[in-house]
Formats: structure tokens, sequence, C-alpha cells
């Protein structure tokens, strides 16, 4: 008997809550009848962001379907251990040749469980086709939503989980136009003090759950400050300091040249 073909394990991007934001080439996938689905949960019963934001599009979740545990741990030997049986489960979809789109919020590229279930897939088994549709990531979609611009001209921009600490926070301020900090709700109130010493919450937003019903916008970010938020929410801060500082030393520069010329 001839073993069927392997099945492609495609990591399906949705946006990162509004389901008009989910792609065209995701959509179609979603229809057909023949895949398996496949959602993170971050335990046993939980429900799931990315799932919802399917069901939210009008979709019905199949009757085959597996949710995937991706705990909320920085425990690296826990989390290894629920990559494999993830990895395992999904396998064994793709091993009697049927595709399986894993559900992804936001982006499939950035910042996702996509990327730690394809590494471990391909571990077990090199030969599996896996392929990525890419998705809205979530500060595209808030900064749309608030009218900030992330970038303008030859402006830069640094997006990063707040997990990285205040310190390095405060360095990116000086570096970048604009900072984008994920997952801001274990550092939100010394995030906050740094803006407020720094003068910059007025050039700040902070989106929860962006595109969703439950979807909370604060531009008076201090308002916050003792509040507790949802793991999904973020926080954007441009600095407009930065942005004339960098104006001022390239005049200077212009006008150094300029004069060396002249002489």
């Amino acid at each position: 008997m001839t073993k069927p073909q392997s099945g492609r394990l495609i990591g399906a991007s949705l946006g990162p809550g509004d389901p008009g934001l989910i792609t065209r080439h995701v959509w179609e996938l979603l229809q057909r009848t023949d895949a398996h689905w496949a959602y993170p949960v971050r335990r046993k019963d939980a429900e799931s962001h990315a799932l919802q934001i399917a069901l939210r599009a009008g979709l019905t979740l199949p009757e085959a379907h597996s949710p995937l545990i991706f705990p909320m741990t920085h425990d690296a030997d826990i989390l290894a251990g629920y990559w494999l049986r993830a990895a395992e489960t999904v396998l064994t979809r793709l091993h009697a040749g049927q595709d399986v789109l894993f559900l992804v919020e936001g982006d499939a590229s950035t910042y996702s469980t996509f990327g730690h279930l394809a590494r471990t897939v391909r571990a077990l088994d090199e030969s599996i086709v896996i392929e990525t549709i890419p998705g809205v990531p979530s500060f595209n979609a808030v900064a749309a939503r608030v009218a900030m611009p992330l970038a303008d001209t030859d402006e830069t921009v640094a997006i990063i989980p707040a997990s990285y600490g205040i310190t390095m926070i405060e360095r990116l301020l000086n570096d970048f136009d604009t900072l984008v900090l994920l997952k801001v709700k274990p550092l939100l109130d010394d995030i906050l003090d740094l803006l407020e010493r720094r003068a910059l919450s007025a050039n700040a937003a902070f989106v929860e759950k962006a595109g969703t019903p439950q979807e909370r916008i604060e531009r008076d970010v201090l308002q916050l400050r003792g509040q507790k938020v949802n793991y999904l929410s973020l926080l954007l801060v441009r600095n407009p300091d930065r942005q004339r500082g960098e104006m001022i030393r390239g005049c200077r520069k212009k006008t150094s040249e300029s004069t060396e010329e002249t002489l």
C-alpha cells in the first residue's frame, strides 16, 4: 500500500482581532473542508484568541480540530515539552496526508507560537512542507486605529516585548523615533513612570485587545497607572525630541560641510 503524501503545515495569520483584517489568502484556506484546524490555547479548555477571530468572521469550527497548549511560562524545559506534544499531534495529521492550518493571531512571523511549532515539527520530520501566510501585525493595526504613524520619511522604529526591561526601553527611546512595546502588562506602571519623567506620555497610546469587541484605547496613558490590563496590550510611543535633535544635528553637519567647502 502506497504511503500518502504528507500534508503541509500552514501558519494562517488572522490579524490581531478584527475579522475584516483576515487576508483573502487565509480566508480561502479556511473555506476548505479537507484541512485540519489547530490553534493555540494557554491551558486546557481555555479560550483561543486566534480561534475567536475566525469564529467572529462567521466561520464554523470543523468537527475535527486540535487545541494545542502553549503555556504562559519562560521555563525552557516546560515549554519544550509542550512544543513537542503539539508537534506530535500535528504530525499525526500531516503523516496521514492532511494539511494542517495553524490559526495565528496577528502575523505568524512576528512573536508567534507558530515559529516554535514549525521548528519542532521540522526537527521531527524535515520532509514536512511548512508555509507561512503573512497577516496584519497588532502594531500596524493599532497605529492605524489611533492615527499615529509608525514612521515617516527616514524615521526609525523599534519593536520589542516590554519584558526587556526599563533600562532597555529608555535606551531605545534615545535611539528610535517610534517605540512599540508589546506585552506591557507586567511592567506597565514602571513604563508609565518613565514616560512621565521623559515628558512623553502625551505622545503615547495604549491599546488592549485591538480589533475585538473588548478593544480598549487610552490616549491619556497615565490614567492606566495601578490598573490591571490584558496580556494582549501594547503601547506606541513617539519621541519628538529625538526627531528635533536629529534635524538639528543634520543641519549643523550640512552647515559644517558647506563651510569646509568654502574654505
